[in-house]
């Protein structure tokens, strides 16, 4: 598996290193945002494995990125923001999957078989059908520049008719 570790934290990076390559992983490796982003539109990954705590932009800017772009690959958030809206706000800004620090490596693995064997396809975050716009992660639905509010069921219902 073609894999893009984003972490700035050179304990973590050689860890990784050792352990992934070990288990057959192509690893390209960066620190910073700036460099993810660029990498993440230049090559083919099947996973990316970011950490939230990278110099800008930092990792959930980074994953809205890409999926603002269309990149679908999967991303999994490892970091050590353990908190709970840490995790909601990792997978509402498009994350595939959250892993705190410290992990397990073979927990790691077993994440990254599970997401790769996903097939990345399109999934955007927000829909829009003319001029409405729905927001699944915000439950938030505009038409033009008025909100419109809706109950859960009306919502759902909303949704899947999107």
């Amino acid at each position: 598996m073609r894999l893009l570790i984003v972490e700035d934290d050179r304990e973590v990076i050689g860890l990784l290193r050792r352990a992934l390559n070990r288990d057959g992983h192509v690893l390209d490796v960066t620190e910073n945002g700036a460099e993810a982003l660029w990498l993440a539109a230049e090559c083919s990954y099947d996973v990316i494995v970011l950490d939230v705590n990278v110099p800008p932009p930092d990792g959930f800017e980074i994953c809205r990125r890409l999926r603002e772009s269309g990149d679908w690959t999967p991303v999994i958030f490892l970091t050590g923001r353990q908190d709970v809206a840490d995790r909601v706000a990792g997978l509402d800004s498009g994350a595939d999957d959250y892993l705190a620090k410290p992990f397990s490596l073979e927990e790691l693995n077993a994440r990254l078989r599970a997401v790769a064997r996903r097939r990345a396809q399109e999934r955007p975050t927000v829909l829009h059908v003319g001029d409405l716009e729905i927001d699944p992660a915000t439950r938030r639905v505009r038409r033009g520049q008025q909100d419109i509010e809706l109950t859960s069921k009306e919502f759902a219902l909303l949704e899947l008719l999107a």
